[in-house]
């Protein structure tokens, strides 16, 4: 097992936080999933204040952290910090066959079992739209096999979906990344992607929602950042692309999925689209505004025997910065 090492009082506030029967199961479920305060006190059978005393406990020794959707908070394991290794290194040495954690995983299940039903129920009352918006462009299968070609095989230490919707593509490139983080700002569509990477069993992701204006992930960190059908929503997509480059490590890569011009009024009624597409040097000078060389891009218009109207087309820019450091492809973690 790999040895973590932190200082002294970091590993005694972890040591005590950890001490206690209740807090021990809550790091065990949080290294499983990501939970919110509900959702816990329904697993374990406590009262709200006595749960969020214990996760207070815990986030304030580094084992625990936080994050907001809206009026939700969740939960999860640290993944980075100087308890965060300690934190795995405890669940690690936990026996499979415990009884008492078998039964919060038995519960965890029926938690999980919960929202797959409330995001297919979502799904289904929204479906129709999205299919109608597919059926005007070419095959989603054709796109993500253009986008994984372009993406390539290199590894990727820490991939962004930004407007990260069901999420597929996160479900699509994060089993070629180490780590992986969604944003969006819809809570519903956030619900359904949360499903979606659960049923994947993808355990490298995590959802956050937030403004893709302001985005509430670390700058200088991703080396893939993807933003899949975005731009045409958006009243400032330069705005929304210089904040994406801010995400980016020196040499990192954007990807933009969006479509090519078109004249289909009504997907601005029907669909709240703010953009009917965008030309090549348009996105070309976005990118070069933001700090981006272009580094390819790619149109994919529908055969006849597809019936589809719209082209899509796939931008990648390059960050300008040269690398300096190579970060290190450590065990799945998420930012």
């Amino acid at each position: 097992m790999t040895q973590f090492h932190a200082p002294f009082d970091v590993v005694l506030n972890a040591l005590a936080a950890a001490g206690e029967a209740t807090r021990l199961r809550l790091l065990a479920l949080l290294a499983e999933a990501e939970l919110t305060v509900t959702e816990i006190v329904t697993i374990l059978g406590q009262s709200q204040p006595r749960v969020s005393r214990h996760l207070r406990l815990l986030a304030e020794a580094g084992l625990v952290e936080r994050h907001r959707e809206g009026s939700w908070v969740f939960f999860l394991m640290s993944q980075h910090g100087p308890a965060a290794g300690f934190a795995r290194d405890i669940v690690a040495r936990l026996a499979p066959g415990e009884p008492l954690l078998g039964a919060d995983r038995a519960r965890l299940a029926e938690v999980r079992q919960a929202r797959a039903e409330q995001a297919a129920r979502y799904f289904a009352a929204h479906a129709a739209n999205w299919d109608e918006l597919r059926a005007m462009h070419l095959p989603e299968e054709r796109v993500e096999a253009a986008i994984v070609d372009i993406v390539g095989k290199s590894p990727i230490h820490a991939l962004l979906d930004l407007g990260a919707g069901t999420g597929r593509m996160l479900e699509l490139l994060a089993p070629l990344a180490a780590r992986a983080v969604g944003v969006d700002q819809s809570p519903q569509m956030l619900a359904v992607a949360r499903a979606r990477l659960e049923r994947a069993g993808l355990r490298n992701t995590q959802l956050r929602q937030g403004d893709i204006y302001a985005l509430p992930v670390e700058p200088d960190h991703y080396d893939l950042v993807v933003m899949h059908q975005v731009l045409h929503y958006l009243d400032d997509p330069l705005r929304a692309i210089r904040e994406a480059t801010r995400a980016l490590r020196p040499g990192g890569r954007l990807l933009i999925v969006d479509f090519a011009p078109h004249h289909e009024e009504h997907l601005r009624a029907a669909h709240a689209h703010r953009r009917l597409g965008f030309a090549a040097e348009e996105i070309a000078g976005f990118m070069q505004a933001s700090g981006l060389d272009v580094a390819l891009r790619r149109d994919l218009a529908p055969n006849l025997s597809e019936g589809g109207k719209l082209t899509v087309s796939i931008w990648l820019g390059q960050d300008r910065r040269i690398i300096t450091d190579q970060l290190p492809l450590t065990a799945r973690e998420v930012a």
